[in-house]
């Protein structure tokens, strides 16, 4: 409402998408008797994925606008980012929308557990994104040679969003890698609440909350009378 005439700009697209995200989760979370009788039983591994594939998209999204920065400020060509953006991304829907249809149709350990470790690598992709260029633009924040509030700013702010956002993928990519090996690691389990709370709270609920606190800075307000809708 405040920058109608920028479209949909990249923080209208990481807000969206993060609501999406933690609607999901918290419909799963208020109807999980309802979601554990889904029948066929794909349907429930459907929906305890799908959040965390958005999960991934939402906050690579950031990786990405962090990656354009960077190119840009070093003169470097930014067109092929985000063609390499959505390409890895359908790549990723592409194959977990493959491993869903066969378990579907023949459902077998071999298969979750090949599941789990492709989420396992996804998530640890996500955590080196952060990484690189997170850690780049941070570096590159601190050579700058003029010093002001602004830099001093955006220097916390992308080193603490690096700092939680790789912590949170290495988690969860560690936890999924582990309970292919060892059941009791199993935390993303529909019959037990407790840890399913636990596991989503650390890795997604927590994570998302100090991201959005940290990047909560919005375009400044416009007199009354002078907001227009979104085309």
């Amino acid at each position: 409402m405040r920058v109608p005439e920028y479209g949909w700009t990249t923080q209208k697209v990481f807000h969206l998408l993060n609501f999406i995200v933690n609607g999901l989760r918290a419909s799963v979370f208020c109807f999980r008797e309802d979601v554990q009788a889904l029948s066929p039983e794909i349907l429930q591994h459907v929906l305890l994925d799908l959040p965390g594939i958005v999960f991934f998209t939402t906050y690579t999204l950031l990786v990405l606008f962090w990656a354009e920065i960077y190119h840009q400020a070093r003169s470097a060509p930014t067109d092929s980012l985000r063609p390499m953006f959505l390409i890895i991304n359908a790549a990723i829907y592409f194959t977990q929308a493959c491993i869903w249809i066969y378990l579907w149709f023949s459902p077998s350990a071999l298969v979750m557990c090949v599941a789990k470790f492709f989420f396992a690598v996804v998530f640890l992709m996500a955590a080196l994104g952060f990484l690189t260029y997170g850690g780049r633009l941070f570096l590159m924040l601190r050579r700058f040679p003029i010093e002001s509030k602004g830099r001093r700013k955006k220097l916390r702010e992308v080193g603490c969003v690096t700092a939680i956002c790789f912590i949170c993928f290495t988690i969860r990519s560690f936890i999924m890698a582990f309970s292919v090996f060892n059941k009791a690691m199993d935390l993303d389990v529909l019959y037990h609440p407790i840890l399913n709370g636990i596991y989503y709270t650390v890795v997604e609920i927590i994570p998302s909350a100090l991201v959005l606190f940290i990047l909560r800075k919005l375009p400044p307000k416009r007199p009354p009378g002078q907001y227009h809708p979104i085309r």
